[in-house]
C-alpha cells in the first residue's frame, strides 16, 4: 500500500509540474500581448517587469499560495494582465486556509477595482460588482476545488483503514483456525499416534527372543510411530504460531549438516517394510534448510513408490551440481502389481512442489515415458544455499 502510494504521489507530482509549466508560459504569453496591447496606464517597461513577475511567481502557487495571489493582483493593478490574477486567486482558494481566501478575495476585487479605476478614471456601481465577481469566482472554485480533495482523502483514509481492519480480523481468524485445528489434531491424533507405539512396545516385548520377525515388525511399527510423533509436533508448532518446537534427534542431525545419516535411516526403514531401495549419493553434508527439503522429497517420493508401485524396485539419487543446487531423484521402472489401498490426500506433490518453490528451487514429476505409460520420476533441483 505505501509503495503505491509513493508511485501516486510521484505521479500527482509530475503531472503539478506539466500544469505549473503551462500556466506560466500561457502568462508569459499574455504578458507580451499585455505589453503590446498597453492594457494597463503604466509604463511599457513596468508591464514587461512586473507581469513577468507575477507570471513566474505562479510556479511556487501551491506552496505559497497567498504571497502568489497577490503578486497576481499587483501585476494586474500595473499591466493590466488578468490572468496571473485569475490563477493566483484559484489556487489561493484552492491551498490557502478559508479565512485567508476571504482576505484574498478581497484583496482581489480591490486589485480589479484599481485596475478599472486607472484605465477610466472612475468606479460605477457596475464596476464594483464586476469587480467583486472577478475576483470572487477563482476563490471559491478554489475553495470547492480543495473541499472536494479533503474529501476524496478522507474517504481514502476511510478505505485504507476498513481493508486493514478487514485484513486484521482475517489475520485473527486464521490464527484461530490453525489453534483449532493445531488442537485437534493434538488431542486425535497425537492420542492414536502414541496408542500405537504403545502397543507396538508391547508386542516387541511378547515376540522378543521367540518370534524374530514379528519382534522386528513391531519395533518398525514403533520407531515409525515415534518419527510420526515428532513430526506432528513439528506441525503443530508450525501451525500454532509459526514458531519452531525444541529440535530432536533428527532435526539436530540435519543442523549438524548429516544429511546422510538422515536419508539412510530413511532408505534403512523403507527396505525393513519390504521396499527395493536403492540409494545413490555424493552429495556431502549441506545446510540445515536445505537437507531439509532434500529430506522431504525423498520421503514423499518413497511413499508415492511404495503406495503405486509397491512391488517396483526405486532408485534414489542425490547428487551435487557445479551451479550449487542438489538434485534429488527418485525413479521406479513400470510393475504389474495393483497399488495400494491406502488413504491419501491428493495434494502431497503439490504441497512438495511449493515447499521446494519456497526453497528456491523447482520440482518436476511424471511418467518415464508418457506413450507407454512406463515407470515414474520425481526430480528435484533445490539451492545448496542455506533455505528457512
Amino acid at each position: 500500500m505505501d509503495v503505491r502510494r509513493g508511485r501516486a504521489g510521484r505521479s500527482l507530482a509530475d503531472r503539478h509540474r506539466v500544469v505549473d509549466t503551462v500556466v506560466v508560459l500561457v502568462c508569459l504569453a499574455m504578458t507580451v500581448l499585455a505589453v503590446k496591447g498597453r492594457w494597463a496606464v503604466s509604463p511599457q517597461p513596468v508591464i514587461a517587469v512586473v507581469g513577468t513577475a507575477a507570471s513566474l511567481a505562479l510556479w511556487w502557487r501551491r506552496r505559497w499560495p497567498v504571497a502568489t495571489a497577490l503578486a497576481g493582483v499587483a501585476g494586474l493593478a500595473l499591466s493590466g494582465n488578468p490572468v496571473p490574477a485569475l490563477v493566483g486567486l484559484y489556487s489561493g482558494g484552492a491551498y490557502a486556509s478559508r479565512l485567508r481566501a476571504g482576505l484574498l478575495a478581497a484583496a482581489g476585487w480591490v486589485g480589479f477595482g484599481a485596475w478599472v479605476w486607472t484605465q477610466s478614471g472612475g468606479w460605477s456601481f457596475q464596476d464594483m460588482v464586476a469587480a467583486g465577481i472577478a475576483a470572487t469566482l477563482p476563490v471559491a472554485g478554489g475553495v470547492y476545488v480543495a473541499t472536494r480533495r479533503e474529501l476524496a482523502d478522507s474517504w481514502r483514509e476511510r478505505a485504507e483503514r476498513v481493508e486493514s481492519e478487514r485484513h486484521l480480523r482475517e489475520d485473527r481468524a486464521r490464527i484461530a483456525e490453525r489453534t483449532r485445528i493445531a488442537r485437534e489434531m493434538h488431542d486425535v491424533l497425537a492420542h492414536k499416534v502414541s496408542l500405537i507405539a504403545l502397543h507396538a512396545g508391547a508386542l516387541e516385548l511378547t515376540a522378543r527372543g521367540s518370534l524374530p520377525p514379528v519382534e522386528e515388525g513391531a519395533a518398525l511399527i514403533r520407531t515409525t510411530a515415534r518419527e510420526a510423533l515428532q513430526e506432528l509436533r513439528y506441525v503443530l508448532g508450525v501451525l500454532q504460531d509459526g514458531s519452531r518446537p525444541p529440535v530432536d534427534n533428527d532435526d539436530e542431525a540435519l543442523r549438524r549438516g548429516e544429511t546422510f545419516a538422515d536419508l539412510a535411516s530413511l532408505v534403512a526403514a523403507a527396505r525393513r517394510a519390504g521396499q527395493r531401495v536403492d540409494l545413490v549419493d555424493d552429495a556431502g553434508p549441506l545446510p540445515p534448510g536445505a537437507a531439509r527439503v532434500v529430506y522431504r522429497v525423498a520421503q514423499e517420493g518413497l511413499t508415492n513408490a511404495r503406495k503405486h508401485a509397491p512391488d517396483a524396485p526405486v532408485t534414489l539419487t542425490v547428487r551435487r551440481s557445479d551451479d550449487a543446487t542438489i538434485t534429488v531423484v527418485v525413479r521406479n521402472p513400470p510393475t504389474a502389481s495393483r497399488p495400494l489401498d491406502l488413504p491419501g490426500s491428493g495434494s502431497g506433490l503439490v504441497g512438495l512442489a511449493e515447499r521446494v518453490r519456497l526453497a528456491g528451487g523447482t520440482l518436476q514429476s511424471g511418467r518415464l515415458d508418457p506413450e507407454a505409460g512406463a515407470g515414474w520420476q520425481v526430480r528435484a533441483v533445490v539451492p545448496v544455499a542455506e533455505t528457512s
